[in-house]
């Protein structure tokens, strides 16, 4: 059994694995194991593994499974203590594994961790997928230390000391093995996007911690899958995130929650319709709104087994304010100016 098996789920993504695999070997074979999970690339990814990285294991999808899926058919595939999800397009750091490794080591209580991730464009800015560790607001809306909506913050070190998180960023997520079976892996169904914030999320409920680590940095490109401004990640995202939503808040929000969300939602949609003129993402959130509805009823065996697991009453890493309001009314864009 391995420590560590560092898992890269690549698609299609060549490019991004020329340039930055040899990192993730360099700074990481005297403490991991480097596999690659390969959901059925069309390119010349497999040819250049075996050319230029032999040393790498290769595990062979046989379709693109999506990121969930694709992930949990390799990890079912590997053994080690900890697996560490990380995105092809990462620029690791020396040193990155020992911080990680050391912390979950010596505490057994945590179930996840994240490195500090920084932007590869301008390496003094966090970057958006996970800056320096997640969290929700009371109607499912997602932020970081350094990160909330569209501000990206400069790294000053504000944020240089370990703390307790919601979500740790699927970009670069440490897992305990035990845990991420336990807590059923990420769901499938939700293909990409919000996979990782729901897996969490069912972590916490059932008592577990999760914790972003900065001593340990790394250098993430972002969104290399579905660009800013897709349709289709516009639509992963509000539908992945109102099913996470109905899985995990506790009965007594559910209901004030959904409500709120249905005004919000058609709210978010016209808005981008009318000061945008953004057709795509318009039609991406009705669609998502639909399909939502369509199969929310899919996941109420998932509701009930997450509730039943619930160790904690109040999660305080889900904040009880409203995101929207903080920045656009009170025009608070740090993370730092957020309410307590």
């Amino acid at each position: 059994m391995d420590k560590l098996a560092i898992v890269i789920l690549n698609w299609n993504g060549q490019e991004m694995l020329h340039q930055y695999l040899p990192t993730v070997l360099h700074y990481s074979r005297s403490e991991a194991t480097v596999y690659v999970a390969d959901n059925a690339s069309t390119d010349d990814s497999l040819q250049l593994l075996a050319k230029e990285f032999p040393e790498c294991k290769v595990i062979t999808l046989e379709r693109n499974w999506g990121f969930a899926e694709g992930y949990n058919k390799a990890l079912r595939q590997i053994e080690a203590e900890y697996y560490l999800l990380l995105n092809s397009d990462i620029e690791v750091t020396h040193h990155w594994l020992t911080p990680l490794i050391e912390f979950m080591d010596v505490h057994p209580e945590v179930a996840a961790c994240q490195p500090k991730l920084l932007s590869i464009y301008n390496k003094d800015m966090f970057e958006y997928a996970g800056a320096s560790g997640g969290y929700l607001d009371r109607f499912g809306y997602p932020f970081c230390r350094g990160r909330l909506f569209d501000t990206v913050e400069e790294d000053n070190g504000q944020y240089d000391y370990a703390t307790e998180i919601l979500w740790a960023t699927g970009a670069a997520l440490m897992i305990r093995s035990k845990d991420y079976w336990e807590a059923g892996g990420l769901d499938a169904r939700f293909f990409a996007h919000n996979e990782e914030i729901d897996l969490c999320w069912r972590l916490r409920i059932r008592g577990r911690r999760i914790y972003c680590l900065p001593e340990s940095y790394v250098y993430h490109v972002g969104g290399g899958t579905l660009p800013k401004g897709n349709p289709m990640k516009t639509f992963l995202n509000f539908r992945n995130n109102l099913t996470m939503l109905y899985k995990c808040l506790p009965d007594s929000e559910l209901r004030t929650v959904m409500r709120w969300r249905w005004f919000l939602d058609y709210l978010a949609a016209w808005e981008t319709l009318i000061l945008n003129r953004n057709w795509g993402d318009f039609r991406a959130i009705y669609r998502a709104r639909r399909e939502f509805k369509r199969w929310r009823h899919d996941f109420d065996a998932d509701r009930q087994r997450i509730q039943a697991s619930r160790q904690e009453k109040e999660i305080p890493e889900q904040r009880r304010f409203s995101l929207l309001w903080q920045y656009y009314v009170k025009g608070r864009k740090r993370y730092g100016e957020l309410p307590v």
